[in-house]
């Protein structure tokens, strides 16, 4: 078996994601109820039995290096660990400059476990991803690096990395990172590869590769922006089709699924994704489990059974701990802790821990972080242009509260 090293980049600002970031990294963000977003990736590689993992962390990383340590814990027995690794300085006295830059003020890491290959994933995305079956493309081919690509809509590749393969092959041509005008690059095409910001290289070829870009000083150090054009430029990358990725236990109906939850909106609609009755990515598969640790509480409770004062959640998930005490709950997400009391209700959210939703009070289309007070009779999400003179509004009109904030009438 080849040696193989994950790296995990969780050093982001997530500035897009504010107020949810304003006092934790992006992959520390709560999703799904009892998750954080980088447990996907983490499942991910553990599930492929891919367990020596460090995971480069940066800008307000107390909870989520906590997240990692407490959760994370493997069995030193074999060699496996799920490890953080903050910003060291190693190459002086400044922090991460890229992405690139990150993995190289890291490069003792690479030489302490002598990989033959590095993968180098993205923290901050929903899938389900064998990352075995790119590996083994990526031996098969020959490729220096390989892309894991997905197909969107070019109304939908503005913001990422198009990666362009050469006709009946895998073999990237051109690598255009957040095109300015994806409909020129389509050329009449309706679809487009996108980057998913998941890579695997040759680990000498990425080292190598590394050192170069360090020494140029119009890079931006990035691993799409700089260090993958320069494999594309040298005939050594190709493209892995992430559609083409088995997962044990999905179905067709959830194949090829990826979220980048970059921006409020993106994190409010996978969120949505969970709750429908056929969802479009599945919690509940336990072929690839998404693995955590979920805080140690009761279950959930529903009470109250009268008119007009039942405890009921319809199309939702419900976290242990919450209490829906006379409330009622539609196509929501409710994590551990949620108090929904009498008469209050709850639809189309996502309530994050130990959030109380006072009696009589409305929540629609809201994204409530943790450790919130929605007072009673508030109606929160039903006038955005109101709320938006207090909260957060996004650009599809979502209303965010922030952490431990009081919702008043």
């Amino acid at each position: 078996m080849p040696r193989v090293l994950s790296i995990v980049l969780a050093g982001g600002e997530g500035k897009r994601l504010l107020p949810l970031t304003l006092d934790r990294a992006k992959p520390a963000v709560p999703f799904g109820g009892h998750y954080r977003l980088i447990d996907f990736a983490l499942s991910n590689l553990a599930n492929a039995d891919l367990l020596k993992i460090v995971v480069l962390t940066q800008y307000k990383s107390h909870s989520l290096d906590l997240h990692i340590t407490r959760t994370w814990r493997l069995s030193t027995l074999l060699g496996s660990y799920v490890t953080p690794v903050p910003a060291q300085m190693r190459r002086g006295p400044w922090w991460f400059s890229g992405s690139a830059d990150a993995i190289y003020q890291n490069l003792n890491i690479i030489g302490d476990e002598k990989p033959d290959y590095i993968l180098v994933f993205g923290a901050d995305h929903i899938y389900r991803m064998d990352p075995r079956q790119m590996l083994a493309q990526h031996i098969d081919t020959g490729a220096s690096a390989t892309v894991a690509a997905v197909a969107l809509p070019v109304a939908e590749a503005r913001g990422f990395g198009v990666v362009e393969p050469a006709p009946n092959s895998t073999k990237v041509e051109r690598f255009l990172e957040k095109p300015s005008d994806p409909q020129a690059v389509a050329a009449g095409r309706d679809r487009l590869y996108v980057s998913m910001g998941n890579y695997i290289f040759n680990a000498s070829a990425l080292v190598d590769v590394l050192r170069q870009d360090a020494q140029e000083p119009g890079s931006r150090h990035d691993m799409g922006g700089d260090i993958i054009p320069r494999f594309v430029e040298a005939g050594e990358a190709h493209l892995y089709d992430f559609a083409t990725n088995d997962v044990p236990g999905c179905t067709e109906h959830e194949r090829g699924y990826w979220r980048d939850v970059g921006t409020l909106d993106s994190y409010y609609d996978a969120s949505m994704d969970l709750v429908a009755v056929q969802p479009a990515f599945n919690l509940y598969n336990a072929d690839w489990p998404i693995l955590t640790s979920p805080p140690v509480l009761p279950p959930a409770k529903f009470v109250f059974e009268e008119p007009h004062r039942a405890g009921q959640a319809f199309n939702s998930i419900v976290s242990g701990g919450a209490i829906i005490s006379g409330g009622t709950v539609r196509h929501s997400v409710i994590s551990p802790g949620v108090v929904v009391e009498e008469g209050a209700l709850v639809e189309d959210s996502v309530v994050m821990d130990y959030v109380r939703i006072g009696p009589g009070a409305v929540v629609k289309r809201a994204i409530i972080d943790k450790n919130v007070v929605v007072e009673p009779g508030v109606r929160l999400g039903a006038e955005p242009e109101v709320d938006a003179s207090h909260y957060t509004v996004s650009a599809r009109g979502v209303v965010v509260v922030g952490k431990g904030e009081k919702v008043v009438a």
